[in-house]
């Protein structure tokens, strides 16, 4: 199943985002089940959340994935919202 990941970011937390970025990245590389990721950003180009799409069998894997991102362990988002997404186009 496809599992999409909505990450919004706490406001004025960008620093955060930076400090953890590269063990973010570790994380999505080691895990195996990231179909894409990227930021979200605001109207002046600065990242600000996130969308990433797991390949998983559970909706509880993607809830073991989201809290173990290095982003979650840091504090950095207001909100995740975690919901099972159907592919049509791409």
């Amino acid at each position: 199943m496809r599992v999409a990941l909505i990450c919004i970011d706490k406001p004025d937390h960008l620093h955060l985002r930076v400090e953890n970025r590269a063990a973010h990245l570790q994380h999505i590389a080691d895990s195996g089940v990231v179909e894409m990721a990227g930021p979200f950003l605001s109207p002046t180009g600065e990242m600000c959340g996130s969308l990433v799409v797991l390949s998983v069998e559970s909706l509880d894997q993607a809830k073991d994935w989201a809290k173990a991102d290095p982003y979650a362990k840091a504090g950095l988002f207001q909100s995740v919202d975690i919901r099972e997404w159907k592919k049509v186009v791409g």
